[in-house]
């Protein structure tokens, strides 16, 4: 019974190596003899010694660099009647089917499959050669010879040489069910025995290692290796057990094995130090003690074995249940099921990623619909708030709007269409972030729909790239209406601007309640008085009128066409204030013959008017705002000392010419006299003042007093605007998103996919498996099928008779 454990192990071990690369995952762990020894300790020889066969190749340097698991069977003696041609001893490969009765051709043939596998750069190999020998002079043992330990790389050696066959041999020596056989060469301390040394880190107590000392013949004269024999220097559980090899010369000699043996026997019984101890010492005591050692480890090992292969028999079962089985659609009514189940999962995932409803959403990071919320108030939001409404707008610009928006006359107060002509442009900046909203909400949705599979899906990599396909398809759809939408979405606000927008006249009526204290610019005197002239196109005033009937009051403000007063703050004329709509009413106003403009109010009070002083001077800062310091009368450039209340003295800007002088104000007065001759002009030079000007105009760059408050005017009622457009947009936009490519992509996924993929002559290409899945699936059960068979092996065991 006790050969048929060891024997049973061999089919064991057959049985996992058959697996070949897959023998790499949940192998079982086998009880096996594990050889460890440094280069030349003597391994090769002691295992030699064992078979009583030189099959083993030899040379300088490393020599053995794959595992070699060796099964000895032990064959019946053969009977003496028997042909004399019958062969008696001979070896197999488990990976060559062939009868090798020539153990040189043996030596050949794991030399060429080292090779094969482990190149030839004197590299090392995880992959075993599997080699099995029958003879009757053998005992029935498995051993695995490993390479040789080294520490430093020699000749053409790899430099981490070392390093490979150290993690090589501690990953067979580290299960628990190997015994180790460390070889150590008598003739070095034993301290420096690099076997033992590895064999103690992974059973520090001795209790599965056994030695083997070597080359007792060899020893300096005087010493012997009688008290590491005996344990009494390292002592180990399975004890230490001295051979004595061939030496160099004998194999250069071919000394046979028979010889061999019969001088190592000779050796311990003449030793006057071994020869107490002789028959626990020899190779043929060491094979006895190896299948001693080894069935009785077996027999201990067996009911872990048949438990642990329950469990991996139990894991390999369900990782193959994961994968699916590929039988299990063959008609198309059983492929059309799995594809429309497939389908379903897939819809349903994609809805749930974008409402939050999905089991397995991430809590490391943002996803699905929380990163569209993120989109829609921060990135967006962001961007919005990050313009600038009047950024792109220099005062030369708004200048520039605003004489183009009164044609060949001068403009009496500050034209409507300026304003109009300006924010259109200023609307169109939202048109950039809306139209990129909408592109980051798209490119989330793809994502989301990328990321939307199962580990089932996975099995069909053509069916999932179709279903990525189809719902991308459907996006792309809804991509261009989307845009469209939000690019008219700013169109409809630059259509039509609103100036009656309840939040636009509420915000220009506290601004002006804020400015109406502000103290007004001081208006420089009249340089010379001459009568008064009533204002063309503006209220005429005349002793006894009443004038709060024509002109209520107003402080900085410009009325606009519904009576309503526009309000400037420009005492600070380095900074515009903002909204400057106020919300006073005026019974009286003047209309432009061809343009619409402000009417200015002028004051309540009938007290005699003093230039600089109240109650007039708020008037009068008003007036001097739109006409400057000198207002316009029967002469240019005159100026004008009104005898009655609220008369202010103006004066005109320039003459046809563009030939500007200084005023007495210091406001360009035109070169004109005063009979009206116009002496001072050069026709001939005409042609060089009506070419093309530049938005800085005629007048150079800097701006007058009056334009100054005029550009300022229009600033502030541009971001006024602005800002109400702004979160118009803001609000608009998601939701149009939301409608027209969220919502409408979530509601009509699945039926678009019923509808492009649902086709019977479509199914066997949809289920179409990935390869990689094939073969990780085949790998998983040639594995459980060697589990299964391992255990009905164990199971053939009666424990009770071993």
């Amino acid at each position: 019974m006790d050969v048929d454990l060891i024997k049973l192990v061999n089919r064991l071990q057959d049985t996992f190596n058959n697996l070949g690369a897959y023998n790499e995952c949940g192998e079982l762990d086998m009880p096996q003899l594990v050889v460890v020894g440094s280069q030349s300790s003597g391994k090769s020889s002691v295992l030699e010694n064992i078979v009583a066969r030189d099959f083993l190749p030899r040379g300088q340097g490393i020599v053995t660099r794959r595992p070699l698991i060796l099964q000895l069977i032990h064959t019946p003696v053969p009977d003496p009647s028997a042909s004399p041609s019958a062969d008696t001893e001979w070896a197999q490969f488990l990976h060559i089917d062939k009868r090798f009765t020539d153990f040189n051709d043996v030596r050949r043939e794991i030399e060429q499959e080292t090779f094969r596998v482990a190149g030839q750069n004197k590299g090392v190999s995880k992959l075993p050669i599997s080699l099995r020998i029958y003879s009757p002079n053998v005992l029935d043992l498995t051993l695995v010879d490993l390479p040789g330990l080294t520490k430093i790389p020699v000749g053409d050696q790899p430099s981490d040489i070392e390093r490979q066959i150290r993690n090589l041999v501690l990953d067979y020596i580290s299960k628990p069910n190997s015994v180790i056989l460390a070889v150590s060469p008598a003739n070095v301390d034993l301290a420096n025995s690099d076997a033992l040394k590895l064999a103690r880190s992974v059973d520090p107590q001795g209790r599965r290692t056994i030695g083997v000392l070597t080359k007792l013949d060899l020893m300096d004269a005087g010493t012997n290796a009688l008290d590491i024999l005996t344990g009494r220097v390292y002592p180990l559980k399975l004890g230490f057990i001295g051979v004595v090899n061939r030496s160099q010369q004998d194999i250069i000699t071919d000394k046979s094995m028979k010889d061999a043996l019969e001088a190592e026997a000779e050796f311990f019984k003449n030793h006057l130090a071994y020869r107490n101890i002789a028959h626990k010492n020899g190779t043929k005591y060491l094979a006895r003690a190896l299948n001693q050692v080894l069935m009785s480890h077996i027999r201990d090992k067996l009911p872990d074995m048949k438990a642990r292969l329950n469990t991996l028999m139990g894991q390999a079962q369900q990782e193959l249940n994961s994968f699916g089985d590929a039988a299990a659609f063959g008609d198309k009514n059983q492929q059309g099921a799995l594809i429309l189940r497939l389908m379903n999962q897939f819809a349903q995932d994609f809805i749930s990623s974008i409402e939050g409803t999905k089991v397995d959403m991430s809590t490391k990071e943002l996803s699905g619909g929380a990163r569209i919320y993120y989109i829609f108030n921060d990135v967006f939001g962001h961007a919005l708030a990050s313009i600038d409404s009047t950024a792109n707008l220099d005062n030369q610009d708004i200048r520039t709007a605003i004489r183009n928006s009164t044609g060949p006359r001068p403009s009496l107060f500050v034209p409507e269409a300026a304003f109009d002509l300006l924010v259109k442009p200023q609307i169109k900046l939202l048109e950039a972030p809306s139209l990129r909203c909408v592109e980051l909400v798209y490119e989330e949705l793809v994502k989301i729909c990328h990321n939307c599979t199962s580990m089932e899906l996975e099995r069909f990599p053509h069916l999932h790239a179709q279903l990525i396909e189809c719902v991308s398809e459907l996006l792309r759809e809804r991509l261009g209406p989307t845009s469209d939408y939000a690019q008219s979405l700013i169109e409809i606000q630059a259509a039509y601007i609103n100036t009656n927008h309840p939040t636009f006249i509420a915000g220009s009526a506290a601004a002006a309640a804020q400015t109406a204290t502000a103290p007004s610019p001081k208006p420089t005197p009249p340089s010379r008085a001459v009568n008064s002239d009533p204002i063309p196109g503006g209220p005429t005033h005349g002793d006894g009128d009443d004038s709060s009937s024509e002109e209520p009051a107003a402080v900085n403000g410009v009325p606009t066409r519904d009576g309503r007063s526009v309000s400037a703050t420009l005492h600070d004329r380095s900074r515009p204030t903002g909204s400057a709509i106020s919300a006073a009413s005026t019974s009286g106003k003047t209309k432009h013959p061809r343009h619409s403009s402000v009417l200015p109010p002028s004051s309540h009070s009938h007290a005699p008017a003093v230039p600089g002083t109240s109650p007039n001077s708020t008037r009068e800062t008003f007036l001097n705002y739109f006409f400057g310091q000198n207002g316009p009368g029967p002469l240019a450039g005159s100026s004008v000392e009104r005898s009655h209340a609220g008369s202010v003295p103006l004066t005109t800007g320039r003459d046809v010419s563009g030939a500007d002088v200084p005023g007495p104000t210091g406001i360009l007065a035109p070169k004109r006299s005063l009979d009206g001759n116009n002496a001072a002009f050069d026709m001939k030079s005409l042609g060089k003042h009506i070419e093309a000007v530049s938005s800085a105009g005629d007048s150079g760059s800097q701006l007058t007093q009056r334009e100054e408050m005029e550009t300022a005017l229009i600033r502030s009622l541009i971001a006024s605007y602005f800002s109400i457009v702004r979160q118009s947009i803001q609000d608009l936009i998601p939701k149009a998103i939301m409608h027209l490519l969220v919502n409408y992509s979530s509601k009509h996924v699945q039926n678009r996919l019923v509808a492009t993929l649902y086709k019977p002559e479509l199914f066997s290409e949809l289920l179409d498996e990935d390869e990689a899945l094939v073969a990780e699936r085949t790998r998983v059960k040639a594995l459980l099928d060697a589990y299964k068979e391992a255990f009905k092996t164990l199971s053939e065991v009666n424990l009770k008779t071993v």
